[in-house]
């Protein structure tokens, strides 16, 4: 056994054993090396690729290695998107950093084309919804993952329109005013908070039915809905998710499950359409508040309907008034401020021959596009429903576009009909392409069905203290009078 040992021994220690090992320690480094270089190299030529491309794009120019530094706030930076879409044209380029390229665009026909052919979203913008609501086959993932799921719920919905008059039922619309009785107990309320409950109510409903409204805990749900929301874009502006952190866990219990996609796929329903509908039905009380004259001529409307019509349910496809201030007030709120997209694979060729690189975050000022007048008019800043109204021509199947004024398209005056805002490229609430929001129709047609029975039996006024002329984007006072029939 000793003389095996010393072998053994005399074998580690001998001059050819050192110098073998010394070799494979060598060929391990050079190898570790030659891939690290490898990767690198491919890196930096991919870069020097994405800077050749990006260099075609006009833009200001940027001296900095690290992009055009701070760039402000959201409302600065909105500003200065605008700013420089006067300045470099249509398209222009931003560097947000070394390797990270914006792209903005301002032209509608180029827009529409691009929003054809981009259908991704960019990865950390799914970080805050993957925290909050765990995953989702129809939110933040590529087109093709969410392509089937979208599909199914357009379908669904189509299925809910399907020769119903409304979308939404009678004690679903029953509930909110009783919830609107309720508040105005107090004397008003918060538009924003009573916005928010009857898109939650609306949602809740669509989803699981009537049954959702005697549910006891839907209060404690519709803010705990919010507060995990708001946590979550918190938690996701670190670069790296912070779970050694107690708040953290504080925030959303530890029971993170990455497989519930159901779950996140009922849960970003609920979010994103409760925060869309929320934002909608805000703004039309808010404009009907301020515009009186707008509010008793689509209160006229709903009667005149009303009575020429057999059906209990109210057939808002004949309110064309109310569905066009639906549509002007979408146009001046959209969902967000910017509409963003990505191509992570392939370059896009934009009609007139741009070319922008994979993995560019392509945004669109919707906001400022919505409201600026080569698309809409003189008055885009205005809030005129009548845009989206036409005389109708006796004698004839064609509609001719008029002056978007009240005596020239008014419903109660005259035959008119509804033009589809889709038709104008600028007319981006909703989105457009291959991401445009499958419940735009639902949503519309719900919405309307509540203001035709809101404005039915309520008034809505500024809260006296407040002025005629008042508006606020943080919730302004209103009152909700009945009226005396």
């Amino acid at each position: 056994m000793n003389s095996i040992l010393k072998l053994v021994n005399d074998f580690i220690s001998s001059e050819s054993t050192r110098e073998y090992a010394k070799k494979e320690f060598n060929a391990i480094l050079w190898v570790a090396l030659i891939t690290i270089t490898s990767v690198l190299l491919d890196k930096v030529f991919k870069l020097f690729r994405l800077w050749s491309k990006a260099s075609k794009i006009p833009g200001p120019p940027c001296n900095s290695f690290f992009g055009h530094g701070n760039l402000g706030s959201r409302e600065n930076f909105i500003d200065l998107l605008w700013e420089s879409h006067d300045k470099y044209g249509s398209v222009f380029k931003l560097w947000l950093g070394p390797t990270q390229l914006l792209v903005s665009m301002k032209d509608p026909t180029l827009i529409k084309d691009m929003l054809l052919k981009a259908g991704d979203k960019l990865p950390c913008i799914g970080k805050a919804f993957r925290l909050a609501f765990g995953r989702s086959s129809l939110f933040f993932c590529s087109y093709d993952q969410a392509q089937k799921g979208r599909e199914s719920l357009a379908m669904e919905l189509d299925d809910k329109l399907l020769g119903k008059a409304n979308v939404i039922s009678k004690n679903v619309v029953n509930c909110i005013m009783e919830g609107v009785d309720a508040s105005m107990s107090i004397g008003s309320v918060d538009c924003k908070l009573i916005s928010q409950h009857m898109a939650f109510t609306i949602l809740g409903t669509s989803l699981f039915g009537d049954t959702f409204l005697a549910w006891s805990k839907a209060t404690f749900y519709e803010e705990l809905l919010m507060m995990i929301a708001k946590d979550a874009s918190f938690w996701a502006s670190y670069r790296f998710t912070p779970f050694w952190k107690r708040g953290f866990w504080r925030s959303f219990g530890g029971d993170i499950n990455a497989r519930e996609e159901p779950c996140g796929n009922i849960m970003g329903l609920m979010f994103h359409g409760c925060i869309a509908t929320t934002s909608l039905i805000g703004s039309i009380l808010e404009r009907l508040v301020a515009d009186a004259e707008i509010q008793d001529k689509i209160y006229s409307e709903i009667m005149k309907v009303k009575q020429g019509s057999v059906r209990e349910d109210q057939d808002v496809e004949e309110m064309l008034l109310l569905l066009a201030t639906i549509y002007e007030s979408a146009r001046l709120l959209p969902a967000g401020p910017l509409l963003q997209r990505c191509s992570l694979k392939d370059d896009l060729i934009l009609k007139n021959g741009m070319l922008i690189p994979a993995g560019a975050l392509l945004v669109v000022p919707a906001q400022l596009l919505q409201m600026d007048g080569s698309s809409w008019g003189s008055d885009a800043s205005k809030f005129n429903p009548y845009r989206f109204l036409s005389k109708a021509v006796k004698g004839s199947d064609l509609v001719h576009d008029t002056s978007s004024t009240e005596e020239a398209a008014d419903p109660i005056q005259c035959s008119s009909v509804l033009n589809d805002p889709n038709d104008n490229a600028a007319f981006l609430p909703f989105g457009s392409g291959m991401r445009t929001c499958v419940g735009q129709k639902f949503v519309i047609r719900g919405v309307a069905t509540l203001f035709a029975s809101l404005l039915e039996h309520y008034e809505v006024r500024p809260h006296p203290q407040l002025g005629n002329g008042s508006k606020s984007t943080a919730g302004p006072e209103i009152v909700f009078a009945r009226r005396s029939h």
